[in-house]
């Protein structure tokens, strides 16, 4: 909510105080500037929004039909319209946030140029992109507000008192564009102390909520690849508190810390854990370990060795000097990382998984909530996961149990375009369709986001005015495909100009310079064309 009108009288008494050398300074558009730039800092925003994740994660412990979600952005302008969308659609940006993906930074935003989700980007890039999320999402109520302001000004103007209070309402009553961030710190870039370092950038950049991995930063896979390396549970408690103590330091008292484990598809340790005592948390990772039980006699050169109980066992140890784990092991050790997590300063989890399935997902909530009944997640939708194939899988196995005749499918084959009018492919769409509703009630998810969609839209859509617009079609591909579209579906970006700010910026030169402001948003520009 702003206060406009108490703004512009708090200014109009401050430039009475200032005397004669202020009488050229109008308190209403020192009060607009004052309301479209609300948050001044990272800080604040950081503060708001821990807030609204909050108060999120509370509403979905009472009803899980209010779940959260996200999209995974890579620029400030994807996030920025993304949320000018949200508003337009839906007239709330409600349960809904931005998503900063470790692997699109890594791929889209580094200088030295496509990476793989290794954790080779620079640590700064993260933060920078944050700031920059926060900077067009400011501009995005900027804009907003602008337009509102030129509205009120028409109305005065006409005299038409009825639509002045209507716009003067909208002015007190708007919505901000801000909205919470879920930061991918990977596994933390170093040690605990890196971690600290890179987690305080991030805050004070905006985000109110950091989500790292148990992976060894040395050797961080993107999740949804293979060989992944995770650390014991105290070097990776460690950085929660790392984590916990940034948030404490800067202000933000209610920060979120999303924990997430990638166990599930990690078959390999760097370290063996330190243990003091049998069954401690050190004791409980090593157990895991794939070992032999040897002797003394059986000891070669350079062997490592521990004690399990009253057995004396070797633990394998690859050509890399990695230790593996035993086969079968991922759940069990899910569920240890989730319930540590929570019980050292976590809110929320993340359980990275190699399918989208819910029994699996829910399987393992509630093996945690058992330990910790208000456990709950962060869940990538992942475009690494071939939804159709899954979804048409788990429905063709699912006719299998009932009995039902799939002689007409092919299991290998249902992706094929075939099936795409079959009784089947229909099933598993509405389960597609219905999978975050379903996951929040059944599986314990909170939150539900896709960490590269606009990566892959980005894509789509430049093939499609390529092929196009490079073909027969020519201009033609552009107008009817993207221009025509956007004009008849109300895309605020139809007007470019006025997206980049150049409305804004006339009206600065208005409040700076009076009459003698040359302005870019007069009769000839073609911008007016889409009014």
């Amino acid at each position: 909510m702003s206060n406009y009108t108490q703004d512009t009288a708090a200014i109009a008494a401050l430039r009475e105080a200032n005397g004669s050398s202020w009488n050229a300074i109008n308190p209403e558009y020192a009060a607009r500037m004052r309301i479209q730039n609300r948050f001044k800092t990272g800080l604040d925003i950081a503060k708001y929004t821990a807030k609204i994740m909050r108060d999120d994660m509370a509403a979905y412990d009472a009803d899980s039909s209010q779940y959260t979600q996200s999209l995974g952005c890579w620029h400030g302008f994807i996030g920025q319209q993304k949320m000018i969308s949200i508003k337009k659609h839906f007239n709330s940006t409600d349960r809904r946030y931005l998503y900063l993906s470790g692997w699109m930074v890594a791929a889209l935003r580094s200088e030295f140029g496509p990476l793989p989700d290794q954790s080779m980007h620079e640590k700064t890039s993260v933060a920078s992109l944050i700031e920059e999320l926060y900077t067009f999402l400011r501009q995005a109520d900027a804009r907003e507000l602008g337009g509102l302001f030129r509205e009120l000004d028409t109305a005065r103007e006409a005299g038409d008192t009825a639509e002045e209070a209507k716009v003067q309402a909208a002015i007190e009553g708007h919505v901000t564009h801000i909205v919470p961030i879920i930061a991918d710190i990977d596994a933390g870039f170093g040690n605990a102390e890196a971690t600290y370092l890179m987690a305080k950038q991030m805050i004070e950049a905006g985000a109110c909520c950091i989500q790292i991995e148990n992976q060894v930063s040395d050797e961080k896979q993107c999740g949804h690849q293979d060989g992944k390396v995770t650390v014991p549970h105290e070097d990776f408690l460690a950085k929660i508190r790392a984590v916990r103590y940034a948030f404490l330091e800067l202000g933000v008292d209610d920060g979120v810390i999303v924990a997430r484990t990638d166990s599930l598809g990690a078959g390999l340790t760097k370290q063996i854990a330190v243990t003091k005592e049998p069954g401690d948390l050190g004791d409980q990772y090593n157990n895991f370990l794939d070992v032999d039980e040897v002797s003394l006699d059986d000891v070669s050169n350079g062997d490592v060795m521990i004690k399990q109980g009253d057995k004396l066992v070797r633990p394998k140890r690859l050509a890399s000097n990695l230790f593996q784990f035993r086969q079968s092991t991922g759940e069990d050790r899910c569920v240890l990382d989730c319930i540590t997590s929570l019980q050292n300063g976590a809110d929320l989890l993340w359980i990275e998984t190699e399918k989208p399935h819910i029994g699996q997902i829910g399987g393992m909530v509630n093996r945690i909530r058992e330990v910790i009944p208000n456990a709950k997640l962060v869940y990538n939708n992942s475009p690494s996961f071939n939804w159709t194939l899954n979804f048409r899988q788990q429905v063709f196995d699912a006719m299998v149990e009932e009995g039902k005749n799939v002689s007409a499918y092919d299991r290998d084959k249902l992706m094929s375009a075939e099936y795409d009018d079959s009784e089947l492919s229909a099933l598993a769409d509405e389960k597609i369709r219905t999978f975050q509703a379903d996951a929040a009630r059944e599986a314990g998810i909170f939150h539900h986001l896709i960490t590269l969609p606009t990566y892959h839209t980005a894509a789509l859509s430049t093939d499609n005015l390529a092929k196009e617009y490079f073909g027969d079609q020519g201009m033609l591909g552009y107008v009817a495909n993207i221009q025509r579209k956007e004009i008849r579906q109300g895309i605020a970006c139809v007007k470019h100009q006025n997206m980049a700010g150049s409305d804004m910026g006339d009206d600065h030169k208005e409040y700076f310079s009076g009459e003698a402001a040359l302005k870019a948003s007069g009769k000839d520009n073609t911008m007016n064309q889409f009014s």
